[in-house]
């Protein structure tokens, strides 16, 4: 079950989304990421200003090179600006990833599976701008997606996230999300979800009678990509274990035959 803002994929995204996953969010990097370019070249101009208005004909070279250094400030921030606009933070229902780089474009992704833990962090100004950190663990050593900076509406964000992985529908009546759950696909399911297939005999009913399928969030994601079967233990615990085909067959053994009356004496 998925929880998302908006269909639209931003300009850019399209090319590293795979066919069939869906956009949870997508945020570019908070603008107080661009405050110090900005307040850089602010200062330049104001200084460059003040000295040409009270330049000499000896200082007039130092003018100038004032100028250069306006000049300079300012094509710093142009680039941070087009770097800005090409930076993405994505959230689907499979990945996270981070689009990043203006000449040479580069992706860093973290499967949702793999995410173990991730929280973030607001300093002073990040909480009176609105903008965090997030830091993101997983079982692997290297990770690719380790801290993404400059999150803005990072509680909002951190729970759309959070909601996917988990799978976690909002309360009825919850204006800030839009639940598709009731919308079908070609599966013929609400919200495009595949209901759990169980082991079928041949001639009808359930191959497995100790088979019981459980239907919580955690227990879906396992089977997704995991082949064992679950089992509920037979003294009916809420416990839920698995066993392999080979421990399957080893359990059931091979079949006898029918066993025939004794005869009375």
């Amino acid at each position: 079950m998925a929880l998302m803002r908006s269909t639209e994929v931003p300009a850019g995204l399209a090319p590293i989304l795979l066919p069939g996953e869906r956009l949870v969010t997508a945020v570019r990097a908070h603008w107080g990421k661009l405050a110090e370019p900005v307040a850089t070249m602010l200062l330049a101009l104001t200084a460059a200003v003040w000295v040409d208005s009270n330049v000499t004909k000896t200082t007039q070279a130092v003018g100038t090179i004032f100028w250069w250094l306006f000049f300079g400030l300012l094509a710093r921030l142009l680039w941070c600006l087009l770097d800005w606009s090409h930076n993405w933070f994505v959230a689907t229902d499979k990945r996270l990833l981070l689009r990043y780089g203006l000449i040479s474009h580069k992706v860093a992704m973290m499967p949702l599976l793999k995410v173990t833990d991730m929280s973030y962090v607001r300093s002073i100004p990040g909480q009176f701008l609105g903008y965090g950190k997030f830091v993101l663990e997983s079982a692997g050593q290297d990770q690719a997606l380790r801290e993404v900076k400059w999150v803005p509406n990072p509680d909002q964000t951190y729970r759309d996230i959070c909601a996917e992985i988990f799978h976690i529908v909002p309360p009825p009546g919850d204006e800030d999300f839009e639940e598709i759950d009731g919308e079908a696909d070609d599966t013929g399911q609400p919200g495009g979800q595949i209901p759990p297939v169980s082991p079928i005999a041949p001639g009808g009913g359930t191959a497995y009678p100790d088979v019981h399928r459980t239907h919580n969030p955690i227990q879906d994601r396992l089977d997704s990509y995991s082949r064992a079967v679950p089992i509920q233990r037979p003294s009916g615990e809420a416990e839920t274990v698995y066993e392999s085909d080979d421990l399957k067959r080893r359990r059931r053994g091979a079949d006898t035959g029918p066993i025939w009356p004794r005869p009375h004496d």
